[in-house]
């Protein structure tokens, strides 16, 4: 198990780029439109990891939600794990509530989220790599 990224919310990707690629000098990696999440994304590998860049796409969705309350800034830590249903069965045996349902990307990536509440204010994203099925 390993961070696989922080996603931090932005309002302006190419505001946040200038930051990330050209003043720490990070190379950036794939840039694209996550219709189903309503995010345009934009990634920048760090070894193992990567920080992710998230703008929504509408101000309604919940990632605007979350700059119109909080403002910029992490929005979750994202954890890659072996098997996602035995991690949040585990989970749920020690009290955790998720936030939501499993999902899949179309590369076939499994995903799901434990609720803040549950980790001490955090939003937690477990991810499963689709070759790991």
């Amino acid at each position: 198990m390993h961070v696989h990224h922080i996603a931090i919310a932005v309002h302006d990707l190419d505001a946040a780029l200038a930051f990330y690629r050209d003043a720490l000098g990070m190379i950036e990696g794939d840039r694209r439109e996550v219709p189903a999440e309503g995010v345009e994304v934009a990634f920048l590998p760090m070894g193992e990891s990567e920080i992710e860049l998230l703008k929504p796409l509408d101000p309604g969705n919940s990632i605007g939600r979350f700059l119109e309350k909080r403002g910029e800034g992490i929005h979750h830590i994202c954890v890659l794990v072996e098997d996602i249903e035995a991690t949040i069965e585990q989970l749920k045996a020690g009290g955790a509530q998720m936030a939501g349902e499993v999902r899949e990307h179309a590369n076939g990536t499994r995903y799901a989220f434990v609720h803040p509440k549950s980790a001490h204010g955090v939003l937690i994203e477990l991810y499963q790599h689709a070759d790991a099925q």
